[in-house]
């Protein structure tokens, strides 16, 4: 492998002096700003090797550098081993911005070039600005690889099908009535649907061509009576087009999408959210248009969770508790007296999610980590390097399902044998900032960044600390990672909102020895308000026992153990008559007081 990585940096090197480049950036995602997608726009894999989901890459005529964050470090290292590709850890201090480098890299004057299809506007203009900064400039290439890429995957054409109004909750005609009230508020009279998660959202329709993410390629133009699906019209069976073209939607092919915005009305004002639409998209309107750049209407939309859906996940949760429950108490009794591997346990969780009803496939390849294992946080085991699993050790486990009526994002650390009193301790501060977090109370209009220091305080006081985010995001039967809203150090301006659905997950990795996190799905509710405003506060919808044996009940707190008892009694008593006798025996067991 490391010798077919040099060879296609080597065309790719190519490729850039005929194009007149000195350097050439790659993203790292596709003309949608998608974090997955379809095998065809994978070109920081193709380019590097490198696998993570979060990344780009940028190869001069005779260096090449990648950019990911802390939860990819220590895969990034062993993937780009003997490539020749410098591994930039982000976030770190001594870590230069891909546009310092070039500068220190390249003459002034010289040309970066890009694939600004997958650019969004805001990279762009940033991309510039700091290139300019540095004496380089920034041009449109188009994409290089096609040059290269041998037997390069062609794009998806599986079937685009009904979300069902007994899930969805809303018929799309609503929904795209209310995105075009949002634009009208902010002065537009049209709306550009570019994100695949935005686009399935809107139109109540599903789809397969991202492994993990029921979305389909796309683009959508939203207008009073000019409402467009841009697709591959081989995805829509006939049944399904009557029905959208009787909702008063048209659909052209998905490569019209450009030339349609080419030729737009003169009276048109667009709105496009500059972090979801590619740089080639704002290229393709005509200037003498107005536009207007704002966070995409369906974005903020769909991360409020309507009462509809909440009611829906939480039915989704218990079957959800109910595949993990089963898959814990399959390891308990098969751990150390058969033969058993990493690999086999990422197959289990998705056996036992498979059995539950509305299963539609799983959110994300589960991680699973044993030991050292445990601490590569994104950890893609495969069955050549799944280790083997006995009857000691630490186990962490990051899995999830898509189901017609939500989406779950679990993770579970728990031991295999006897714990250390380190392991116990560690176990324990980490769980005290997953209550944390849980129990927060906050004012309306908090930013997630002024809530992460609940899942961290314990742990910083004993000079602790992880590298990844809190809280992410999560989707209705749609991507497992969503936005706008994220719980993190970094600051996000989007204020946590009620129905809005994010994961609580901190943990704590020891290098070559163990990795620890918990993670729940919360939800944001209303809680009162007072003299001093409106608060608001979290509910937990995961269903699953936190280990035990892990717990070193001498360093909670009375209201943190108060907290765990009353989870684990809510866990039991929403699970045990889902369960079968043997299982809700084992539940039990789980879920006792402490």
């Amino acid at each position: 492998m490391v010798e077919t990585i040099q060879n296609r940096i080597k065309g790719l090197r190519d490729e850039m002096k005929k194009a007149g480049v000195q350097a050439w950036y790659i993203s790292g995602t596709d003309p949608h700003q998608s974090e997955y997608m379809p095998e065809h726009w994978q070109a920081r894999s193709f380019i590097s090797g490198f696998t993570g989901s979060a990344g780009l890459v940028v190869v001069t005529l005779d260096r090449a550098a990648l950019w990911t964050d802390s939860r990819y470090f220590l895969q990034a290292g062993e993937q780009l081993a003997g490539t020749g590709i410098q591994l930039m850890k982000q976030r770190m201090p001594e870590t230069p911005e891909p546009a310092a480098w070039l500068g220190s890299q390249l003459e002034a004057g010289a040309k970066v070039g890009t694939d600004l299809s997958c650019l969004s506007v805001a990279q762009s203009k940033k991309l510039q600005a700091d290139l300019a900064a540095a004496g380089l400039s920034l041009c449109d290439t188009g994409d290089l690889l096609q040059h290269i890429w041998e037997n390069r995957p062609a794009l998806p054409v599986n079937p685009v099908f009904e979300h069902q109004l007994q899930y969805s909750g809303k018929r799309r005609t609503d929904k795209l009535k209310e995105i075009l009230q949002f634009a009208e508020v902010n002065g537009a009279n049209a709306t550009l649907l570019t994100a695949l998660d935005d686009l399935a959202w809107a139109f109540n329709l599903r789809g397969t061509d991202v492994e993990y993410n029921p979305v389909f390629v796309g683009f959508g133009f939203v207008a009073e009576g000019k409402h467009t699906l841009f697709v591959d019209q081989q995805k829509i069976n006939q049944e399904l087009k009557d029905q959208l073209q009787e909702d008063g939607i048209a659909i052209q092919d998905y490569e019209s999408f450009y030339s349609y915005l080419k030729e737009l009305d003169e009276d048109c004002i667009v709105m496009f959210d500059p972090a979801r639409t590619n740089a080639a998209v704002q290229a393709a309107i005509p200037d003498k248009l107005k536009v207007i750049e704002q966070t995409s209407a369906a974005t903020l939309l769909k991360a409020q969770k309507t009462t509809f859906e909440i009611i829906h996940i939480r039915e989704t949760m218990k079957k959800d508790g109910v595949a993990m429950v089963n898959f814990l108490y399959w390891l308990n009794q098969t751990a150390g007296k058969e033969p058993l591997t990493e690999f086999d346990l990422v197959e289990k969780l998705g056996y036992f999610r498979a059995q539950q009803e509305e299963f539609q496939g799983n959110s994300f390849y589960s991680i699973v980590g044993l030991n050292g294992n445990g601490a590569i946080v994104h950890r893609s085991v495969t069955r050549e390097s799944a280790a083997s699993i006995g009857d000691e050790g630490m186990l962490l486990f990051d899995s999830g399902g898509q189901y017609l009526g939500g989406t779950t994002d679990i993770t579970r650390t728990i031991t295999l044998g006897e714990p250390t009193a380190k392991q116990k301790r560690d176990f324990t501060l980490v769980l005290k900032g997953m209550i944390g977090l849980s129990q927060a109370k906050f004012p309306a209009g908090t930013v997630g960044a002024n809530l992460d220091v609940h899942a961290r305080m314990h742990l910083w006081k004993n000079g602790l600390n992880y590298g990844h985010g809190t809280g992410h995001g999560i989707g209705y039967f749609l991507n497992v990672h969503e936005g706008p809203m994220s719980i993190r150090q970094e600051y996000n301006e989007q204020t946590i909102k009620p129905g809005m659905v994010i994961s609580n997950e901190p943990g704590l990795y020891r290098e070559g020895e163990y990795g620890i996190r918990i993670e729940n799905v919360i939800v944001c509710a209303e809680s009162e308000e007072t003299g001093f405003g409106r608060f608001l506060e979290f509910e937990t919808l995961t269903l699953c026992p936190i280990d035990l044996k892990l717990v070193e009940k001498q360093l909670l707190s009375q209201d943190e153990l108060e907290w765990l008892n009353s989870y684990h009694e809510k866990v039991y008593k929403r699970l045990e008559p889902l369960l079968e006798d043997e299982q809700r025996i084992f539940l039990k067991e789980q879920t006792r007081k402490l």
